[in-house]
């Protein structure tokens, strides 16, 4: 029988969705069932990682000790760990991670920016942690281009390497072709992280594990940034029915989330700037810039998504953001109608980054 691995990232990344509000008393109880429904690893803390919470990225109902406190108490064979972000994170919030007995790192950089990652890695490798290098953005370097940064991190010393589909735009045939192009000079294992936003992210996950990859991510109810992530429950039901073996009881899965998460669920229906983003591959984080400038030229925010998309897809220049808004309202004829969207401007404050 095939095995995946489920990692379990509803108390990390799911907190984007309830503004960072899960509790150390949250973390500890959801974590519990978690261990006893099987899951093997664990994530929890603020959605952006490491600090983020001293850094202006949202203030989470606990510091990362308290979190880490919580689930190391009741944790018995499960591991669990946190994401860090160079520049966010720290390297003191690794020796603290150590201190705590964290048994796994996810070491998050832009896809572009993979260099940034080496000093974390080598210091939680040092520590004995199971490591994940995850590519954010994966989508925008070329198949070959990712393939040398998993090189870079593989030298670094991490156990894995992650495609991130963080707009949740990323169709399978493109992951295929990432998945060709790194096994061509590693056989690193990979692991998969998929957004919701185009309604891909449980396909796309089912069909990474039969390409070979070792892990992917999931979230109780499909919680998660933006338009969520692929659901814990739709894929350890699916992978069982697959024949796959994750360890995981769906059914204890689907109470768990049943009980603890979906009356956290306040969302219905399809969100029009969920869907663009997955359409454009652009990263919800940069929501709020949109909207400023589309508010300042009175252009439509969705269709200023998919052009400043053209132009980046890993970072937002202000100056740059600012012409191509100009731009369209210079051009305000040949813009209307052209993507046949509705006006939707939207505080997406809470949701980001």
């Amino acid at each position: 029988m095939k095995k995946v691995n489920l990692l379990e990232a509803t108390l990390r990344d799911g907190s984007y969705a309830v503004n960072f509000s899960f509790t150390a008393a949250d973390t500890s109880t959801i974590c519990k069932e978690l261990e006893n429904a099987g899951f093997e690893y664990i994530e929890v803390g603020h959605g952006v990682g490491l600090n983020a919470r001293n850094m202006g990225h949202g203030i989470s109902a606990q510091t990362d000790e308290e979190y880490m406190i919580a689930a190391e108490s009741v944790l018995e064979k499960a591991k669990y760990g946190m994401f860090c972000i160079p520049g966010i994170a720290r390297l003191e919030d690794v020796d603290l991670a150590a201190k705590h007995k964290m048994g796994f790192l996810r070491v998050g950089t832009n896809v572009t920016e993979v260099k940034t990652s080496e000093s974390f890695i080598k210091k939680a490798k040092d520590y004995g942690m199971f490591v994940c290098a995850n590519f954010m953005k994966s989508y925008a370097l070329s198949p070959e281009g990712f393939a040398e940064q998993a090189l870079i991190s593989e030298q670094y010393g991490a156990d894995m390497v992650y495609v991130v589909d963080s707009a949740g735009g990323m169709f399978i045939e493109d992951i295929k072709k990432y998945y060709d192009a790194i096994r061509k000079v590693s056989n690193i294992p990979l692991g998969f992280h998929g957004h919701d936003n185009l309604g891909l992210a449980v396909s796309n996950s089912l069909e990474v594990a039969k390409m070979g990859f070792s892990f992917v991510d999931c979230c109780l109810q499909g919680l998660g940034r933006s338009a969520g992530n692929a659901s814990s429950e739709l894929l350890a039901a699916s992978f069982l029915k697959m024949g796959y073996h994750t360890g995981v009881d769906f059914v204890k899965v689907l109470e768990v989330g049943r009980k603890y998460i979906q009356p956290l669920i306040t969302r219905r229906g399809q969100n029009p700037l969920d869907i663009i983003l997955g359409f454009s591959e652009f990263h919800s984080s940069y929501v709020p810039l949109i909207n400023k400038y589309a508010g300042k030229y009175s252009v439509d925010p969705l269709q200023l998504i998919v052009e400043m998309s053209k132009i980046d897809k890993v970072h937002v220049d202000e100056t740059i953001l600012d012409g191509v808004a100009q731009k369209m309202k210079k051009d305000a004829d040949l813009y209307l109608g052209k993507y046949h969207f509705d006006r939707y401007v939207g505080n997406e404050q809470q949701r980001t980054p």
